[in-house]
């Protein structure tokens, strides 16, 4: 390594979900002391960490892929790059990456980043290995630096980690631990500076984000409906968001926020995984299709433009032809706006691991192919129905065309909007009212109304003939 007064290059690869987006900027602000900037390029990089996700199939296999390319790269700069494993993977296959990739030089589990200083002077002080992937007694939170401005004008912001749910597919309860919520008064500082540095919409994230409990200023537990109306209160703040939510925890609070909120968007990711109760509890998920249809109705009743997410697994052990005929069933009744789904692939230390009745690839195959079609047929359709459509968009910069920009609709659709004699940068972080004049699989086309701008929720009303 140089000098730590020279300058040094960070390049972050980050796989899988929003938190993980979150504590790979994170990582970078931790660093930034150190004198590391950021990379576009590994080749270039003094250090390169890869922030790894162990929920998807094939997690390992591809971080032992990306290794093999990043070796030649290290070998190249005679040994000094700087090469760490963060993130879920590396809590959970440490060992095993230690063994296999000893070239490795920092190995660490998602809360141990605050500790990021430490194993990078260690690492370059002697030769060997830096592992940490116990979970630490400190809260990391406490040891961060104040965040860095965001990357535009939207920003995430992480309130939540852990999971006390042992769903019998999912290894984060033994990545990410037990759960755990950040002070309030914390996290709306935090949210705060955001907004103060540009960011217009905030989605507040956890493993499940809507278990937060964190204690309250005035010493009280406060839950995430009490949240959300504290930070809706930020001046400048336009839009609230929040992922990834449990069925188990939407209570009556946070329900009612949906319809008291206006900066609340009506867009709401709620896994469910399965439509049979039988599998459902064979996935220990403490909730049946009933429990989720319930809250569905509730959730639309107050809040009707009410656009729904989730998550289905096809193929869970001992799911039968009917469990999986229960699924679609609960998709066509529900209608999702966008929806995220899997094959079932055993996880080492899963109780579905080593559950019997294994389904066969094949079958698991067939089942997800019927689950995504229909899937994809009701976010088709749901972008059709936005079609004429007047409601506000967030611009987020340029399109992928030249006189083009491109923001997001209240649902969470990709928008683009030709800008004419406007420089589609300058709309960047704009809020302006918008007509749908084209819908299509994955994106709106939008027309901005002249001379309109606001800050308003949307008006879900059909444009005049």
């Amino acid at each position: 390594m140089t000098d730590n007064a020279a300058p040094k290059r960070l390049f972050v690869k980050t796989w899988g979900c929003q938190m993980n987006v979150y504590d790979s900027a994170r990582m970078a602000d931790v660093l930034a002391p150190l004198g590391y900037a950021p990379t576009q390029t590994p080749e270039d990089a003094d250090m390169v960490i890869l922030n790894t996700c162990h929920i998807r199939e094939k997690a390992s296999e591809k971080l032992f892929s990306e290794l093999g390319r990043l070796r030649a790269a290290k070998e190249a700069t005679g040994g000094r790059m700087v090469l760490a494993v963060a993130g879920c993977v590396a809590q959970a296959e440490g060992a095993e990456i230690t063994a296999r990739a000893p070239y490795v030089d920092i190995v660490l589990g998602p809360q141990s980043y605050h500790r990021l200083p430490e194993m990078v002077a260690r690492a370059t002080r002697a030769a060997g290995q830096v592992i940490e992937t116990d979970f630490p007694a400190e809260d990391k939170f406490d040891h961060l630096p104040e965040v860095s401005a965001p990357q535009g004008p939207i920003a995430f912001l992480t309130i939540q980690e852990g999971c006390d749910k042992f769903c019998s597919f999912c290894v984060v309860p033994y990545t990410r631990g037990s759960e755990y919520s950040r002070p309030a008064a914390a996290v709306i500082a935090e949210a705060g500076r955001l907004v103060a540095q540009g960011a217009r919409e905030i989605a507040l994230l956890g493993q499940n984000v809507n278990a937060y409990h964190g204690e309250g200023p005035d010493g009280a537990s406060w839950g995430l409906g009490r949240l959300l109306r504290e930070i809706a209160g930020i001046e400048g703040l336009a839009r609230l968001r929040y992922t990834t939510s449990h069925p188990r925890d939407m209570d009556d609070d946070l329900i009612a926020a949906h319809g008291e909120i206006p900066a609340l968007m009506p867009f709401l990711h709620l896994p469910v995984q399965s439509g049979s109760d039988r599998v459902l509890k064979a996935m220990n998920r403490g909730h049946t299709a009933s429990d989720f249809l319930r809250i569905v109705e509730r959730l639309r009743g107050v809040r009707p433009d009410l656009a729904l997410s989730s998550d289905f697994i096809a193929g869970h052990p001992g799911e039968t032809e009917d469990d999986h005929q229960a699924t679609l069933h609960l998709i066509e009744r529900v209608g999702f706006a966008q929806a995220f789904s899997f094959k079932y692939s055993p996880r080492p230390g899963t109780p579905a691991a080593g559950a019997p009745l294994q389904v066969t690839e094949a079958e698991k195959d067939r089942r997800l192919q019927e689950i995504q079609e229909l899937l994809r047929q009701q976010q088709h359709a749901f972008n059709r129905s936005r079609l004429g459509l007047r409601f506000d968009v967030l611009f987020t910069g340029p399109g992928r065309h030249p006189g083009q920009a491109a923001g997001r609709s209240p649902w969470l659709q990709p928008v683009h909007a030709a800008t004419g004699t406007q420089s589609p940068a300058a709309l960047a972080g704009q809020v302006l009212a918008c007509e749908v004049v084209s819908a299509h699989p994955n994106s709106l086309a939008v027309r901005i109304l002249d001379g309109k701008r606001s800050g308003d929720p949307p008006e879900q009303e059909k444009a005049a003939a």
